[in-house]
């Protein structure tokens, strides 16, 4: 069988999210974890440095092992790191280095990995996927560093890397975002899969360490209209903010044609009844902030049905993540506003490159293979040794900007917020650190639970609150709260709380209530949702 595996020599010439989070299992040694307590200085700069063999003093042969796939349904992958890991290597590997590659899209990858540490390399650059960085570090030899480029934390750790962004530190980002913004509540919206709720999970934990209240959690289906609708409309309080906003216009219309007003009572009343006859809703929600852990497509549809509902981004500041950097979420008016983490812009000189030798445009996943070779070489070369090289405590600045890898396998990445603008295009709200001399985040745990489902957490909709009527007919026009919830150690229940006589369970019926049409909203085309304003 052919594993695949050829030599570069110098005269040749997010990435896929798995899981993202997990709750237990994976190997959590410290790698050399003392020089996790070393001072923390300025980062290096590892994309522009010279790398040859006069640097470090030596013609002394080194070897790395590189874990792609290259072949069967993930190819395209492998292939797409693969031309930036051959770019680092002609820019910056000394004549003497020797890279083998070996191809983990091969049926027999369990053999393939067994083979790439048989040559005995220094440090091994891969794999991508989590399956088989367990593999690698069930069998590799722990004083063997391994730069993977999977992104879950299940499977780091024992000397193996992950070189991708970790979803906790884009989560976090955007928390701080919240924080520093006066964020005090917000909801979270999910992909019901296993990485949908260990991001939730994370987000939940995180948001306590700022002090930002979870009221609520709503997992739905990707991809799927019916399901994303449901969600949102939970959300968004939908039915009891719909309730209270038929008995206000009831309460309204009765007093308006059944009694004795006053000219500018009457006006009064009017205006109040034309400008709720405009809306489905009516009532403030219990949350300012909105974080969605989708992607594009999935993210814009619940914005449309939240919108739908009665909730925009003047209602609530919306979150995103790095997943919104893919699609067109930029051109979507309904996003106009909201903002996400991720990582900075790669550099123009690497764009180039990788436009030059591949005539596709560079991608994050191409960057961090780039770094994560330039990375290699440093490290085998380096004076000092390997493991005092990748735990420097200052980090490095690469083609992704800003990073450092840690003892337990994870990394942490200088991330910027940006925001949409509506137009096709984005503004830095907020720039990444430039250093680790202050530390960027508070939370570096592997093992964070996953999430489940979380009903909103509500004082309700009294329609009284919104709307003003003459003192004098209070005691007989009531209502009660709509949506109310309680929560419980162990469980959230919803009820309509009666606060007031029960004679409102029926409608006042006034011949002359007649809603205002709701002509600003355009509804053709919900099951499409393909809806505006």
């Amino acid at each position: 069988m052919d594993f695949s595996m050829h030599i570069i020599t110098r005269f040749l010439y997010f990435i896929v999210l798995l899981p993202l989070l997990v709750g237990c299992g994976g190997g959590n040694s410290h790698w050399y974890s003392e020089y996790d307590k070393t001072t923390t200085g300025m980062p290096a700069e590892l994309q522009y440095g010279s790398f040859s063999a006069g640097l470090y003093g030596t013609s002394e042969t080194h070897t790395i092992a590189v874990l792609l796939p290259t072949s069967g349904p993930k190819a395209a992958i492998g292939k797409t790191i693969l031309p930036a890991i051959e770019a680092a290597y002609m820019q910056f590997a000394p004549s003497e280095l020797q890279m083998s590659f070996y191809d983990t899209g091969a049926d027999d990858v369990h053999r393939v990995i067994e083979n790439a540490v048989a040559s005995n390399p220094e440090i091994i650059i891969g794999p991508v996927f989590a399956e088989n960085a367990k593999i690698l570090r069930d069998i590799k030899p722990s004083s063997i560093p391994a730069l993977s480029f999977t992104s879950d934390t299940s499977a780091v750790g024992d000397g193996v890397f992950s070189m991708a962004v970790i979803p906790a530190n884009t989560i976090e980002t955007t928390l701080q975002e919240m924080n520093a913004r006066g964020a005090k509540s917000f909801i979270i919206m999910a992909p019901n899969s296993s990485s949908g709720h260990l991001m939730a999970g994370a987000a939940e934990r995180i948001s306590n360490v700022y002090n930002i209240d979870n009221v609520g959690v709503f997992f739905y289906n990707e991809h799927d209209t019916e399901s994303i609708k449901n969600a949102s409309m939970d959300a968004a309080m939908y039915t009891a903010r719909n309730a209270a906003n038929t008995r206000a216009k009831e309460i309204l219309s009765a007093i308006l044609n059944h009694e004795n007003l006053s000219p500018t009572e009457k006006s009064s009343l009017s205006r109040q009844l034309e400008r709720i006859g405009r809306t489905d809703t009516l009532g403030t929600l219990p949350y300012d902030s909105v974080l969605f852990l989708g992607s594009t497509d999935d993210t814009k549809s619940l914005a449309s049905f939240l919108r739908y509902y009665g909730l925009g981004v003047r209602d609530a500041q919306f979150y995103g993540t790095p997943m919104w950097e893919e699609g067109d979420i930029a051109s979507d008016l309904t996003m106009t506003g909201s903002v996400f983490a991720t990582l900075p812009e790669i550099p123009s000189n690497f764009s180039a490159l990788y436009q030059s030798a591949t005539n596709n445009p560079a991608s994050r996943m191409a960057a961090i293979g780039y770094d994560a070779t330039i990375l290699a070489i440093g490290a085998v070369y380096s004076q000092n040794g390997v493991a005092p090289y990748l735990m420097n405590a200052g980090g490095y600045v690469g083609a992704n900007g800003l990073f450092r890898l840690r003892p337990n396998g994870l990394n942490e990445r200088a991330l910027q917020i940006v925001r949409l603008n509506g137009d096709g295009t984005t503004t830095v709200a907020r720039t990444p650190a430039a250093a680790f001399t202050i530390p960027i985040y508070k939370t570096n745990e592997v093992y964070i639970s996953p999430a489940n489902d979380k009903a909103l957490v509500a004082r309700g909709v009294n329609p009284m609150d919104y709307i003003n009527i003459p003192e004098r007919f209070r005691g007989k026009y009531r209502a009660k709260t709509y949506g109310v919830t309680k929560t419980t150690n162990s469980s959230t229940t919803f009820e309509s709380v009666t606060i007031t006589p029960t004679n409102d369970d029926f409608s006042i019926k006034a011949e002359n209530y007649k809603p205002v049409p709701l002509e600003t909203v355009n509804r053709t085309y919900i099951d499409s949702v393909e809806i505006s304003e």
